[in-house]
């Protein structure tokens, strides 16, 4: 530029180009920005697909609400009834719960153990009809959290976080891999006793994502789904008719309501949704009655999950349902026992265990010979276990209080290899002291058998990428064959 004239336009010295051009340096980033936010929010609607060849096509979670004791059921500890009645020793150091420092003194385990199949694991008498499954199941006795409450454990079992607003895992699956099926929702809930489950809807949410990510709600008993039939004097025609227009004045409130580029395109906002779940709900009319009509199992698979015992059938039911659903291409199914914190045994653990574990065993050790057989165990995962376990310290004098430091869950199907054990608690089952899985590495896992990597699914959010286990989990790959 030294040889150009001085009269030349394009004569500049270094200084007075930075000076002119530095200007449109933020205009580039901006940009970027909009550019990138923009390319994000159009393809948030679309599945991203498989990260990795999946070892499962669908979870079943068996979710066991106000936390099951592992110190009598998958966990025995020789050590805790040989120091019962005496206070903890100090070298646990101060226990924290709820209700503070915890100084009670152990309390036994009352359970006999039995070992089972040919793996030789160990299952309590309180579920032996699981037990007959040993072979099948993965029992990780290493599993904690960092929900000491009700409300924050099962919120984080549920979306990552211990406070609501995240999505769920369900959500996330749904997001990930989209719709098997265009006739059934890809993530349905049940719960045994509808509305009492700790945080409602919030553990089922879609969270910041679009709404028709989230899950949908099946009821207990005989009509899971309500309003499915059409009013009488509606027939198909009319009632699609209805959806049409519903959607032309939809369509016209979006062109009559701009956004900027920086917000949610119309593609993603509530509007959509809700209209997507009118089409959906449409679609169910015709496929979801045969879906949920268990008359045509045959009475020996009803009995095969308890349908024909009255403590049973309640959750029988549900079991018999998730196998149907899953059948038919819906890729996450939810279950819960024990609606409304019905496992918090702080007092009389031997009769509420004993009440829960009868009504909940034979219906889950069916849904997993029923899958066996079936040939949908190999891609069905199943997944046991509530937001935590119980303290080897008894409460009231004969029950337990939360424990979030170590507690047990198992998985079964889906590439798992049966008949293991992974990871301990200490002697008296209160951490978890080797190979602990924390809560995000356990929901990792579940997303890493559907071939999703919970570090590359992602979901911007506010400006910034979100991930499922939220940068943290790990999936344990030991966990597979």
């Amino acid at each position: 530029m030294n040889n150009l004239p001085q009269s030349n336009a394009l004569s500049l010295d270094r200084r007075r180009m930075l000076l002119t051009a530095g200007t449109g340096f933020g205009a580039l980033a901006l940009c970027d920005l909009i550019g990138s936010r923009l390319s994000a929010d159009e393809s948030s609607e679309r599945p991203t697909g498989p990260t990795h060849v999946p070892t499962a096509d669908a979870v079943i979670f068996v979710f066991l609400e106000g936390g099951p004791s592992h110190l009598d059921t998958f966990d025995p500890k020789p050590k805790l009834n040989e120091l019962a009645g005496q206070p903890l020793p100090e070298s646990f150091g101060p226990v924290i719960t709820p209700m503070g420092e915890y100084r009670a003194p152990l309390l036994a385990s009352r359970r006999k153990w039995t070992r089972y199949g040919q793996s030789g694991l160990t299952v309590s008498d309180w579920l032996p009809e699981i037990g007959r499954c040993a072979d099948r199941l993965a029992v990780i006795r290493s599993c904690w959290g960092n929900g000491l409450n009700h409300s924050n454990g099962v919120c984080q079992m549920n979306t990552g976080a211990i406070v609501a607003g995240r999505p769920s895992l369900g959500s996330w699956v749904k997001y990930g891999l989209g719709d098997a099926s265009s006739d059934l929702p890809a993530f349905v809930v049940m719960e045994d006793e509808p509305g009492k489950v700790i945080n409602g809807p919030r553990n089922w949410s879609a969270g910041f994502m679009p709404s028709s990510h989230q899950g949908v709600s099946f009821r207990a008993g005989e009509e899971p789904i309500g309003n499915l039939t059409s009013p009488e004097g509606v027939d198909a025609r009319r009632q699609h008719a209805k959806l049409d227009w519903i959607r032309r004045l939809d369509a016209e409130h979006r062109r009559s309501t701009p956004h900027s580029p920086m917000e949610r395109p119309p593609s993603e906002d509530d509007l959509e949704a809700r209209i997507r779940s009118y089409e959906l709900a449409f679609r169910m009319q015709v496929s979801a009655p045969e879906a949920v009509d268990l008359a045509s199992e045959t009475a020996e698979t009803q009995t095969l999950y308890g349908m024909d015992r009255p403590e049973t059938a309640s959750f029988g039911r549900q079991c018999l349902l998730a196998r149907r659903l899953v059948e038919r291409g819906v890729r996450f199914v939810q279950l819960y026992h024990g609606a409304g914190s019905r496992w918090d045994a702080h007092a009389a653990i031997e009769k509420n265990h004993t009440t829960n574990c009868l009504a909940s065993d034979r219906p889950v050790a069916g849904l997993l010979q029923d899958l066996e057989r079936r040939g949908l165990l190999d891609r069905t995962l199943v997944v046991w276990g509530g937001e935590f376990g119980r303290t080897p310290m008894s409460e009231k004098g004969d029950g337990r209080d939360h424990n979030p430091y170590g507690f047990t869950m198992w998985m079964a199907g889906g590439g798992v290899r049966g008949g293991q054990v992974i990871g301990a608690t200490d002697e008296l089952g209160l951490h978890a002291i080797e190979q602990r899985l924390h809560v995000l590495d356990l929901q990792a896992t579940i997303l890493h058998a559907l071939g999703i990597d919970p570090m590359r699914l992602t979901y911007l959010h506010g400006g910034r990428p979100e991930r499922p286990t939220i940068n943290q989990g790990r999936p344990f790959l030991p966990l597979f064959a």
